[in-house]
C-alpha cells in the first residue's frame, strides 16, 4: 500500500478491541467499524491515531449513582507491535520524540488496513511530555492542543517515516486532526521552496482534505486561546490568512478543517443542514453514520442469517432479505441474545430481572442533552404503565465526561427514580459502558429508547445497533431516525417533524408522546399482538441494518470524497 495512492483516516479515539481502552464512545466506535469495513472492502486506507495508555476512564458508581473515575489499565504491547521509526516534533519550543506501534485490522478476503498509535511515551523526552498521549479526552486546553499537535502534525510526519509518500486524501474524522493541514502546507512550501504561503499551496492542501463533522454542539468544537496556540505551536503564517482558522479570535480546529478541505460532510441529513446552518460559508454534504453488521450482529442472529441470507457479511444489502426469515425464528433468535444480556445483568446487578417482561434499552453518554432522564418526567405516570398496561423494566448505561458534573448528577437523578420505582419497575444502571456491553445490549433488549434535545444528535449509531438485532427503536426524529423510521414499521417516533433547527426542548410534550406510544401501542403490542411486533422487529432488520451499515457508509466515501 505504501507505494500507491492510500486513504489516510485520522481519528483522536478508535474503538478496535474492547480490551484496548482508545476511545470513549460513538466517535471511536465509528471510527473503528469505518475501518473493518474498509478493509472489507479492499479500500486502501491506513489509520493515524493516539496511544491511550491510561485509557478514557474505568467507570465506577457508588449506592448514590455517583461517578468516580480510575485510570484503565492494559498491556499495550499484548495488542500492539512497535516500529522503530522515529520522528520529532516541536511543543514548547521543546523536541518531543514520537514513535508508532501498529495494529493490523484484517478484512474478510483478508486485506489489511494498519492501523498506527502514535505515543510519546519515550525516555528521552520529559516525564510531562511523556504523559501527553496518555489519557483519551483528559486534561485542560494546554493538554489537548498538545495532543491535537502531536495527532496532526506528528501523524502526517509519522505517516512519511513509514514510506507512505502516495497519500490520496487526508480524512480528519472531527476537528481534533486538523493541525495535519498545516504540516501540508509546511511540506508543499518546502518542496516549492516558498517563502509564503501561496493560493496554490493552500488549494493543493484542499484537494488532499477531507473533513467529517461529528457534532451541533458547541464544546464539541476545540477552539484554542492565541497565546496559548504560540506558546505551544509558535507562529505559522496561516495564523495571519484572513478567515483561515481563526475565528473570533480563537484558533477553532473545525474552521481549519473546514476552510481547507474540499470535501465536508455531516453525518446524517438532518445533521448536514443544522451544519449547513451554523457554517454557512461552506459547502457541507451528508453521508449518513453506519455500523459494521459483522461486529454488532450477536451470535444468535449470525446463525440465523447465514441460514437465511447466504452473503449477508459480504454484501450487507442482502439483509433486505430478512424480510423471509419466519417469525418463529426471529423470535427465538431474539430470546437467545435477551438470555445472554439477562445473565450479565442479574449477575452483576443481582436484580432478577424477568426475560419475559418488556424491556427497554437506554445505553449512551450521559450528557444532559441526551435526556436519559426524560422517561420519568411523569414519575406517577410511568408507574401505572405496569400495573393498567403490562409489565416493563429498563436498562440503562454510559459514561459521564470526568469534568461534566452535570452528567454525573443525571446519572444520579436516575437512581433516584430507580430506588422509588423499585416495587413497580426494575431499572438497572449497569457501570463501565464499554464495546463488549454496548453489543449485549443492543442486541438483548426489546426496544431501544433514544430521546435527546434536537436537533443536537448529529446522527447517534446505538439504534443501527439494535435493528441488526431486530430490535425496534422509539425514538426522537434526530439524527438518523429522520431518515431510519417509518412509523409503525421500523420503529416509532417520539414528537412530530420538523422540529426545525434550533435548540427544540419540550420536556412535557416529549415525554407525552413517549408515554403515549408506550401505552397505546408497543407495551399492549408486545403482549397482546407478538406477531405484529416481530413483524416490526422483521423490517427494523431488513430495512434499517440493510442500509444504516458502514459498508454503504463507505462505498459512499469512496464515491463521494476520496477517489474523485
Amino acid at each position: 500500500m505504501k507505494n500507491q495512492e492510500a486513504i489516510a483516516y485520522f481519528s483522536m479515539e478508535i474503538g478496535l478491541d474492547p480490551e484496548m481502552p482508545t476511545y470513549s464512545g460513538g466517535l471511536g466506535i465509528l471510527a473503528g467499524d469505518t475501518i473493518r469495513s474498509a478493509a472489507d472492502l479492499r479500500v486502501p486506507m491506513v489509520v493515524v491515531t493516539l496511544l491511550h495508555r491510561k485509557g478514557y476512564f474505568f467507570q465506577k458508581l457508588d449506592n448514590t449513582g455517583w461517578q468516580t473515575e480510575e485510570p484503565v489499565e492494559w498491556s499495550v504491547d499484548d495488542f500492539l507491535t512497535e516500529l522503530p521509526e522515529r520522528i520529532s516534533l516541536s511543543i514548547e519550543s521543546r523536541t518531543v520524540a514520537l514513535r508508532a506501534w501498529k495494529y493490523d485490522v484484517v478484512g474478510f478476503t483478508g486485506f489489511v488496513v494498519p492501523v498506527y498509535f502514535l505515543d510519546v511515551d519515550l525516555e528521552e523526552n520529559s516525564e510531562w511530555d511523556r504523559t501527553l498521549t496518555h489519557y483519551l479526552y483528559g486534561g485542560d486546553l494546554h493538554y489537548r492542543l498538545c495532543q491535537e499537535a502531536i495527532l496532526g502534525i506528528g501523524g502526517v510526519r509519522m505517516l512519511r517515516a513509514l514510506g507512505y509518500k502516495h497519500i490520496k486524501r487526508f480524512h480528519m474524522n472531527e476537528g481534533h486532526s486538523s493541525l495535519l493541514t498545516l504540516e501540508l502546507i509546511d511540506e508543499y512550501m518546502n518542496k516549492k521552496k516558498l517563502d509564503s504561503i501561496t493560493e496554490e499551496a493552500i488549494e493543493y492542501v484542499r484537494k488532499k482534505c477531507v473533513f467529517t463533522t461529528h457534532t451541533p454542539v458547541p464544546a464539541g468544537h476545540d477552539k484554542f486561546p492565541m497565546d496559548l496556540v504560540k506558546q505551544v505551536l509558535g507562529g505559522h503564517e496561516a495564523f495571519e490568512i484572513q478567515g483561515l482558522c481563526i475565528h473570533e479570535g480563537m484558533l477553532n480546529m473545525t474552521y481549519l478543517a473546514l476552510s481547507l478541505s474540499h470535501y465536508i460532510n455531516g453525518v446524517a441529513k438532518k445533521h448536514q443542514e443544522v451544519s449547513s446552518l451554523m457554517f454557512a460559508d461552506y459547502k457541507i454534504d451528508s453521508i449518513t453514520n453506519g455500523v459494521n453488521v459483522s461486529t454488532w450482529t450477536s451470535k444468535p442472529f449470525h446463525h440465523l442469517f447465514d441460514k437465511y441470507i447466504p452473503g449477508w457479511e459480504e454484501d450487507n444489502f442482502n439483509l433486505r432479505y430478512a424480510l423471509n426469515i419466519p417469525n418463529a425464528e426471529i423470535w427465538q433468535a431474539h430470546y437467545q441474545a435477551k438470555k445472554q444480556l439477562f445473565a450479565y445483568v442479574n449477575r452483576e446487578a443481582n436484580i432478577g430481572m424477568d426475560i419475559d417482561t418488556l424491556t427497554i434499552g437506554f445505553a449512551r453518554r450521559s450528557a444532559t442533552y441526551k435526556r436519559a432522564d426524560l422517561i420519568f418526567e411523569n414519575i406517577e405516570r410511568l408507574k401505572k404503565i405496569p400495573s393498567e398496561v403490562g409489565m416493563i423494566q429498563i436498562i440503562f448505561a454510559g459514561k459521564a465526561h470526568p469534568q461534566d458534573q452535570d452528567g454525573k448528577e443525571l446519572i444520579k437523578r436516575i437512581f433516584q427514580a430507580k430506588d422509588f420505582l423499585k416495587k413497580d419497575i426494575k431499572i438497572v444502571y449497569l457501570e463501565n459502558y464499554d464495546m463488549e456491553l454496548g453489543k449485549l445490549i443492543t442486541s438483548g433488549v426489546d426496544i431501544w429508547l433514544n430521546n435527546p434535545v434536537p436537533p443536537r444528535e448529529a446522527s447517534g449509531t446505538s439504534g443501527m445497533k439494535a435493528a441488526l438485532n431486530g430490535i425496534p427503536s422509539l425514538s426522537i426524529l434526530d439524527g438518523w431516525w429522520s431518515e431510519g423510521c417509518i412509523e409503525g414499521v421500523t420503529g416509532w417516533a417520539i414528537g412530530e417533524m420538523p422540529r426545525g433547527s434550533e435548540d427544540n426542548e419540550n420536556r412535557t410534550q416529549d415525554a407525552n408522546s413517549l408515554y403515549d406510544k408506550l401505552e397505546q401501542i408497543i407495551v399492549p403490542m408486545f403482549y397482546n399482538d407478538r406477531q405484529q411486533f416481530i413483524n416490526i422487529m422483521r423490517h427494523a432488520i431488513a430495512l434499517n441494518g440493510s442500509f444504516f451499515n458502514t459498508q454503504r457508509m463507505m462505498l459512499q466515501y469512496v464515491l463521494k470524497a476520496y477517489f474523485i
